[in-house]
């Protein structure tokens, strides 16, 4: 934002020094790119203060925006034209209408009309201002709609009356194929979404963007109706950068503009033409779209938050003298705080942390000495935090190196692991993310494009791992951890069975006690037989498996790969920071394996629940060490082979003890599971 000094002091008073003003500005916020003399006006030289405005603040892209700071910083009045204009008796109403077809994209429309101006050269006070910020004189209508967008931030436009169909203003969205030309005399093909100005018959101008070229201010123009309204910053912007069309009035519209000042902003345009153009302004402005919004909800601000934010301490007066001095007003005041209502043109202060900033930037970020204290608290780390550190050292320990892939992938890599429960994915519609445009709902295919990658490179057996959020259920409401999960991804080249009980091992690690279950699961994305859904103590923690040969080919590996895919949710709840210490047996124990054959249908959990209900206090561990199907045993049969472990803390057992209970379990397994012993 380029200010002219001269064009400031007309609002308040300026400091000799230049150094002093830019200093304080900057500090204050209004960062100084640079200023340097503008030579050659009509009435003497300028200076012109180059000041980068955050988008935070388009109250300063104007000069009354940037006095209004000066104001304060240095304590000197602030002084606005009052934008009184002279009206003749005939209505505005009568020589045009005004309609809005869309409130949301254009929510207040302001048209005065100005009768009998004279087009020609704008004066010398009025070229000087614009040559010193660089804007190029036009006309004098023109020149002077540019003015007041300057001085006060808000764009305006000026159609020629008598080239509006009607004479009517329509506010609606474009029509299919429909095309304008616009004043930089280049044609635009609209689409249903964007935002135009029409009369009866066709598009004059593109909302908040540029105007037309057939409807222009020319040296023919008698009669001018003035615009002056605010439109919807995600539609300028949109559209601003689908045409590849920026301006300064879409600049403004995209960082919003106070609907409160389109009635002075439309008077001082009138004023101005009145006063270099001549001409009769007709009476009353035409007004259409919805009532003026509420007053901005009041904020308060407690006097002891200031210094616990910021280390120092500064008198409640102070404060408050401050934001009255930016224009919030207060509402009510007590010893230990104050509710202010911020105005129209600021936007951005919303939160009590707002107005301390506000009050910080005025008082002075360097009244804040470097070596101040700040009172520390101790804090510890939260429950996420200590799984988190816990998860990746595990599996860091396990030989897997830790992944950070994008959260967006295309429909192809979403359509190869989709979620268990079938949800639509969330996408985006834009040109940057034109092909990879879902939000994932699995990190697997994110992992085996990584795995690929390091294929390619030479390293054959990439093990990874992803701890981040997938995106089941955005936008439905639900709680966070059901619609935007934490998940533990991993891809690897382990079997089946390794890549499980690496699972298991995290999970004694994490939630001692626990029980995992695994549930045969059938999926393209598995190879036969070997996929599974896992149930931590029967809550559904996620699924494991190796991936089908399709799978694989589709993302082009060709080592195979296996996976799983948890969710930290369900970890958390069943996570043990503290664990008791078991002491090491100090007798020998003894194993028997017991080969049992058994229905199909039996499966490994169920037989490994029968044998440890029925071994006794002396089994220690059960585990599995084979199967077999064939024609040795027949057809719907199978054999499971379980490693049975005995022992007690106080003795060694002896073989009849062991037989008594290997027995029990040989005749539970047959009266529950028809098992008998194979020999």
């Amino acid at each position: 934002m380029i200010v002219s000094r001269r064009w400031l002091a007309d609002y308040v008073s300026i400091p000799e020094s230049m150094d002093e003003l830019t200093h304080k500005l900057t500090v204050s916020g209004l960062n100084l790119e640079e200023y340097h003399e503008v030579e050659d006006l009509a009435d003497g030289s300028d200076t012109a203060i180059d000041l980068e405005v955050t988008s935070n603040r388009p109250d300063c892209l104007g000069h009354i925006g940037v006095a209004r700071e000066i104001s304060v910083l240095f304590d000197t009045p602030l002084q606005i034209p009052a934008a009184s204009v002279p009206e003749s008796s005939t209505s505005a109403a009568a020589a045009v209408s005004v309609q809005i077809d869309c409130e949301d994209l254009c929510p207040e429309y302001h048209a005065r009309v100005i009768r009998g101006v004279k087009i020609g050269p704008s004066p010398d006070w009025l070229r000087d201002r614009l040559q010193a910020i660089g804007i190029t004189s036009v006309n004098n209508v023109v020149d002077v709609t540019n003015y007041v967008m300057m001085e006060c931030g808000q764009p305006l436009h000026a159609f020629d009356l008598k080239l509006l169909s009607g004479p009517a203003i329509v506010v609606r969205r474009a029509s299919r194929e429909e095309k304008l030309r616009a004043i930089d005399q280049r044609d635009y093909q609209l689409t249903t979404d964007m935002c135009v100005i029409a009369d009866a018959e066709k598009p004059v101008a593109i909302a908040g963007v540029m105007g037309g070229f057939d409807t222009e201010i020319s040296a023919a123009t008698t009669d001018v109706l003035i615009e002056a309204a605010a439109f919807s910053s995600m539609s300028v912007r949109s559209t601003a950068r689908a045409l590849k069309l920026h301006s300064p009035s879409s600049y403004r519209f995209e960082r919003r503009v106070d609907r409160r000042q389109l009635d002075w902003a439309s008077r001082r345009c009138c004023e101005l033409i009145l006063q270099v153009a001549g001409g009769e302004l007709l009476a009353g402005s035409v007004v259409a779209g919805s009532a003026l919004p509420a007053e901005t909800p009041p904020v308060t601000l407690r006097f002891a938050r200031v210094e616990r934010l910021l280390g120092i301490s500064i008198p409640p007066r102070e404060c408050v003298s401050i934001l009255q001095q930016l224009g919030l007003q207060m509402i009510s005041q007590s010893e230990t705080e104050v509710t202010v209502c911020p105005p129209g043109w600021r936007p951005d202060l919303t939160r009590e942390c707002d107005l301390i900033e506000e009050v910080a930037r005025i008082h002075g970020y360097d009244q804040i000495p470097t070596d101040a204290p700040l009172p520390v608290t101790a804090t510890s780390r939260t429950l996420r935090e200590r799984v988190l550190d816990a998860l990746r050292m595990q599996l860091a320990a396990a030989g897997l190196s830790e992944a950070l892939t994008l959260s967006f992938v295309s429909k192809d890599q979403r359509d190869l692991l989709p979620p268990p429960a079938q949800t639509q994915p969330v996408s985006v519609n834009h040109s940057s993310r034109s092909h990879e445009n879902h939000l994932r709902q699995s990190l697997i295919p994110s992992l085996l494009q990584c795995r690929r990658q390091n294929e390619r490179h030479g390293n054959s057996n990439a093990e990874l791992f992803e701890i981040a959020r997938v995106y089941l259920s955005a936008g439905q409401g639900l709680p966070e951890n059901e619609a935007e999960p934490l998940t533990v991804g991993i891809v690897s080249g382990y079997a089946f069975l390794e890549l499980k009980g690496l699972v298991e091992s995290l999970l004694q690690t994490l939630c001692p006690g626990s029980q995992l279950r695994a549930v045969p699961a059938d999926g393209e994305e598995f190879s036969a037989g070997r996929g599974a859904m896992l149930l931590l103590n029967g809550v559904q923690l996620g699924r494991i498996g190796e991936l089908s040969r399709s799978v694989l080919d589709h993302v082009e590996l060709q080592d195979e790969a296996s996976f799983a895919e948890l969710r930290l949710p369900v970890i958390e709840q069943f996570y043990q920071q503290h664990r008791s210490f078991t002491p090491l047996p100090r007798f020998p124990g003894i194993a028997r394996d017991l080969n049992f054959v058994l229905p199909e249908s039996v499966t490994w959990a169920e037989l490994e629940k029968v044998v440890g209900a029925s071994a006794g206090p002396l089994l220690s561990a059960t585990s599995f060490s084979g199967q077999y199907r064939g024609k040795q045993i027949g057809a719907g049969l199978k054999s499971y082979v379980v490693t049975c472990r005995f022992s007690a803390p106080d003795r060694t057992l002896t073989a009849e003890e062991v037989d008594e209970a290997v027995g029990h379990v040989i005749q539970t397994c047959k009266d529950q599971l028809e098992g008998t012993l194979r020999m």
